[in-house]
């Protein structure tokens, strides 16, 4: 199907209502910023929705922190797929409680690191973090080091491997300028100059 953005409005608005989808599977439909920020508002209201798959569609930087924001909000979702894997939002956020998240090889793009880095920045538990093996970029990298500003829990961060360059590598060095509680953090095998 190719809903676009039109039709993520009108199922965004049916959501703000629905009492009943737990799973919505949007995957590649032609979905881009503006149908996410219809989506977003609805996951602001929405309480019986826990999987979203929005893989495969045309969702850019902006797009990804409108669902980013939402889910500081929302309290029910519990699984994520913008780029072929799920994401364990509420162990991201912190509301299961687990001090370590293993995400490595997953195939996670800028898109997963902008939610990602959205829901570390308030998390009290999580002690560890493995992004390993990803294709995370400078733009996901960026939205990481602003999450590692606010974070204070967090000590090891792993992101060998991720196509960061020196731009993402200056936003993480950013932060640690800030932070002073991580003790490891892997950068090998990156872009960086």
């Amino acid at each position: 199907n190719k809903i676009g953005d039109e039709g993520a409005q009108h199922i965004g608005e049916a959501l703000k209502i629905n009492t009943v989808l737990t799973t919505l599977n949007l995957w590649c439909n032609n979905i881009g910023n503006e149908g996410t920020q219809h989506i977003g508002e609805a996951l602001k209201i929405n309480k019986t929705l826990t999987t979203l798959n929005l893989a495969n569609n045309r969702i850019g930087e902006t797009g990804t922190q409108n669902i980013g924001e939402a889910l500081k909000v929302n309290k029910v979702l519990t699984t994520l797929i913008l780029d072929g894997h799920a994401l364990p939002i509420l162990e991201l956020k912190g509301v299961s409680a687990v001090e370590t998240i293993e995400l490595q090889g997953k195939g996670l793009t800028h898109l997963s690191g902008i939610v990602i880095a959205s829901c570390i920045s308030s998390n009290l538990v999580l002690k560890s973090l493995n992004l390993q093996d990803n294709e995370i970029g400078d733009t996901g990298a960026q939205h990481i080091g602003e999450a590692l500003k606010i974070n204070k829990a967090l000590t090891t961060l792993k992101l060998f491997d991720n196509k960061i360059g020196a731009e993402g590598a200056q936003h993480i060095g950013e932060a640690l300028k800030s932070n002073m509680v991580p003790t490891s953090l892997i950068l090998e095998k990156n872009l960086v100059g």
